[in-house]
């Protein structure tokens, strides 16, 4: 089964990461991608996204889904 499924690349995810950046940029935050390893993806927070109740929401509700929606094998987003 190896090689039969798309490879999660950092360019892949990155392509997702800065359609999602502009929304993050109007409200004073930041992100980072850190690392794309097997179907994960790091990321950092930074500006007022540090501390902010709804980075969380963002990230997961947001980011997360839009990798797994554009990238079917994408598993989990990780922050650091």
């Amino acid at each position: 089964m190896e090689g039969s499924e798309p490879m999660v690349t950092r360019e892949r995810v990155a392509a997702v990461v800065e359609r999602i950046r502009p929304f993050i940029l109007n409200d004073g935050g930041d992100i980072e991608l850190v690392d794309v390893v097997d179907n994960r993806a790091t990321v950092r927070m930074s500006g007022n996204c540090v501390g902010c109740p709804s980075a969380s929401m963002t990230l997961f509700m947001g980011l997360e889904q839009a990798l797994k929606d554009e990238i079917p094998e994408f598993e989990e987003l990780l922050v650091v």
